[in-house]
């Protein structure tokens, strides 16, 4: 366990130190909020046409609320947290591979229903809406995050040289 918790921190701190990097943030962590701004508002756009889109940002079409996707919302740092978890466990890369690839499709999934419920939230109320983005979805991100590790880990096939415990 201790083995795990040092691997799952180094690799933790290595991936949030790269996230932060300059060439990253420019390279891939602008143009993916940038996409995730785009597919929300698309989305949206089903129940109001008039939903404007630029860059990050989402305004309703009356111009009287947006919401801009910054860095921390945009579900990375939750995907960093997961990835960690994932490579830091002993498993084949196969398993963490197709744990990070559903597990990655389970957060932003989440992550997208939180961006479009936040958008109508404060439309409606905007201390709602600051509750729910301060609270209620960070929460809910990282239990994403720890279930989808959880299920991964209950998937995971039991090594060959495993000794079953016997509960005295």
């Amino acid at each position: 366990m201790g083995l795990f918790f040092l691997r799952f921190l180094l690799i933790l701190v290595v991936l949030f130190v790269l996230e932060m990097s300059m060439p990253v943030q420019q390279m891939l962590i602008l143009p993916w909020t940038t996409q995730l701004a785009a597919l929300c508002g698309t989305l949206v756009h089903y129940f109001d046409p008039g939903v404007l889109v630029t860059g990050a940002e989402i305004r309703s079409s009356d111009r009287s609320f947006a919401v801009v996707i910054r860095s921390g919302c945009n579900g990375v740092e939750a995907l960093i947290i997961l990835i960690a978890a994932l490579f830091a466990f002993p498993a084949s890369n196969t398993y963490r591979v197709t744990g990070l690839l559903i597990g990655a499709l389970a957060v932003q999934g989440l992550n997208i229903i939180r961006i479009i419920s936040l958008f109508y939230l404060g439309q409606w109320s905007l201390s709602a809406f600051q509750w729910a983005h301060l609270y209620a979805w960070e929460v809910l991100i990282m239990l994403d995050v720890l279930i989808v590790f959880m299920l991964w880990l209950r998937a995971l096939p039991i090594p060959k040289n495993h000794e079953p415990v016997v509960a005295t």
